[in-house]
């Protein structure tokens, strides 16, 4: 200093400056020297750097007994040691302030485990996300509710991403870490008030140029430190808004690879609203977009792995085609393919989907007959609901045999509402085979219920087989399809009618042979009749021949209404109606009975 005149510049490879070389030489000199958490990290380097042990050994001391025991004091070390790297690091300043700060993380006090009480903690976390559209500000005022949280996301990344794997290291869930992660990714890759920020200070070169390339090591960084598998501490919507801001920037392969396959993990969880929407292009359709397409490689991937919630994802890909099909450059080819991302057997509604053709229809009123029926193929008019049915058959920019398809499965839908409906009547209806339940059928007055074969249990005209799959299918009513109950309903009268008719014959063999016999014994009175006993004779004859020849004439018709009756009402409610016939066919064994 002697030999030059002026001021002496320490070399660029001294660390921490002119104030830790004044430290330095005050304490050569034996004056006293006031350490500090925002001195103690340069003073301890610049030691090492010119060989005084003694003040390294005093400036050790101090980082261990003070600093490493306060949250805000290894704090404010850990940052003044990034433009001390790669000294501070190989004097493990960083290393030790990086555990102590993960440990006082998982301590009782830091943990959020033992704070999950106090208000503002659970929303500060993950689940106070869940459901909702990505907004980077909303979730920017959840994170400062924890100071803990506002602190770690303030540091660089280099540092971030050390306590973050030391605090999975020592045990903290990862519930906890997770979100930690994701408000860190929200303030300096999500955040557009960060972007227009570093846009702004970058005076030398391109401001937008370096925001993207600062965000760009950011975000390849945050993927690697998301876990491996889908455990729920990470909204879905998140995963989605890393995506929308990874098509802007220029990430690594093996990043943008990975990011896509955390996204197909969590697509079955996904809402529409999430997936991110192209903008706008007058040079290009909105199906090139970089969104579209991005969007189509994930589903196709999802499919291809064949993993769970296929017609989650079938139902979500569909609602994402409803917001993008309006675009007038769309061609229907492009549609098509587009609709083939997902194979038909994983749709279960094809609501959305009808809704999506619609709309493109609507837009593009001048395609032609087999560009409509061609885009109509995908859809099945079995799998649309009865609303969708009524809105198409009404529709008349759908081809007519769409029409025709969606008009038989709405004829399908009425009747089985119509059957639904009829349940309680059923229900009634089954009440009136069972005595003594309320609304039970009373029988009419001269034709009481034989007591020997109750109605409930046995018929003279059914077998204990048939009664019992008739109480079965009484008994899964709510559980059987029109088809079925068509059949049982069928069977059952069918067999009823040839019940009957053996019944008739065998009354009329029996009553033939007690015919001829009393027409034997009474031989000679008739035949002595006078004039008007032809008229009788005539009026008499059928009689005889007749299945009940030994009641009297009113009798006769009475018995011959009732059998019309019976054969009347198995005809029109028998064969008319789908359900609810078998109390209908006991109701008429129970006439039968009567006679």
């Amino acid at each position: 200093m002697e030999e030059v005149s002026g001021d002496v510049e320490l070399p660029d490879s001294f660390p921490g400056g002119s104030d830790a070389f004044e430290v330095i030489g005050l304490f050569c000199y034996g004056d006293s020297v006031a350490l500090d958490p925002f001195n103690v990290a340069a003073v301890r380097c610049a030691a090492e750097f010119l060989d005084v042990g003694g003040l390294g050994a005093r400036c050790d001391l101090y980082i261990n007994q003070v600093v490493l025991q306060s949250w805000d004091d290894a704090l404010i070390v850990l940052q003044r040691c990034q433009p001390l790297l790669p000294v501070a690091e190989e004097l493990l300043i960083v290393s030790r302030c990086v555990e102590s700060l993960a440990f006082m993380a998982c301590m009782e006090i830091l943990d959020p485990e033992q704070r999950r009480d106090q208000p503002g903690v659970d929303d500060a976390g993950a689940r106070g996300l869940v459901g909702r559209r990505w907004d980077a500000e909303v979730v920017k005022e959840l994170a400062a509710r924890d100071l803990w949280i506002k602190d770690l996301i303030a540091l660089p990344f280099e540092f971030f991403k050390r306590i973050v794997q030391a605090l999975r290291r020592q045990g903290m869930k990862e519930k906890y870490v997770s979100p930690v992660v994701l408000f860190y990714a929200n303030k300096w890759v999500l955040s557009k008030k960060t972007h227009k920020f570093w846009a702004s200070t970058d005076e030398a070169g391109d401001g937008e140029t370096d925001a993207n390339r600062r965000a760009t090591e950011i975000l390849q960084g945050v993927v690697d430190l998301l876990p491996v598998e889908a455990s729920g501490a990470v909204p879905v919507a998140f995963y989605f808004a890393l995506l929308s801001r990874s098509l802007a920037l220029e990430l690594k392969e093996e990043s943008r690879t990975r990011l896509r396959d955390q996204v197909a993990s969590q697509l079955q969880f996904a809402s529409a609203d999430d997936l991110p929407l192209p903008e706008q292009d007058a040079d290009r359709s909105v199906s090139d977009s970089p969104e579209v397409v991005t969007m189509e490689s994930i589903v196709s991937n999802h499919v291809a792995m064949q993993r769970q919630g296929a017609e989650a994802v079938a139902e979500l890909w569909d609602r994402y085609l409803v917001q993008i099909v309006d675009d007038l450059k769309l061609r229907p080819e492009r549609l098509a393919e587009l609709i083939g991302v997902v194979p038909a057997g994983n749709r279960k509604t094809h609501d959305h989907l009808y809704e999506a053709i619609n709309t493109y229809l609507v837009e593009h009123p001048g395609l032609s007959g087999e560009e409509k029926a061609a885009l109509c193929g995908h859809l099945e008019c079995r799998k649309l609901s009865h609303e969708a049915c009524i809105q198409a058959v009404q529709n008349e920019r759908m081809p007519l045999r769409f029409i025709v398809q969606a008009l038989f499965v709405q004829q399908m839908h009425t009747h089985r509402a119509f059957a639904e409906r009829s349940d309680s009547f059923r229900y009634m209806l089954s009440g009136e085979l069972i005595p003594g339940v309320a609304g039970a059928y009373t029988p009419s007055p001269g034709c009481p219920v034989p007591t020997s074969q109750p109605l409930s249990t046995t018929s003279p005209y059914t077998d204990a087989h048939t009664n019992a799959a008739l109480d079965g299918k009484l008994r899964a009513r709510g559980d059987d399809d029109a088809a079925s109950d068509y059949e049982t309903a069928s069977f059952r009268i069918q067999a009823l009618e040839q019940e009957i008719i053996s019944l008739k014959k065998t009354l009329q063999r029996h009553n033939t042979l007690k015919g001829g016999s009393v027409r034997k014994d009474s031989k000679e009175p008739s035949f002595r009749a006078d004039v008007a006993a032809p008229v009788a004779i005539r009026r008499r004859a059928p009689v005889s021949g007749s299945c009940i020849g030994s009641m009297r004439w009113g009798s006769q018709r009475r018995c011959a209404s009732r059998i019309l009756r019976v054969f009347t009402r198995l005809a029109v409610f028998g064969r008319s109606r789908s359900r609810g016939k078998q109390s209908k066919c006991r109701a008429a064994a129970e006439q039968l009975s009567c006679l």
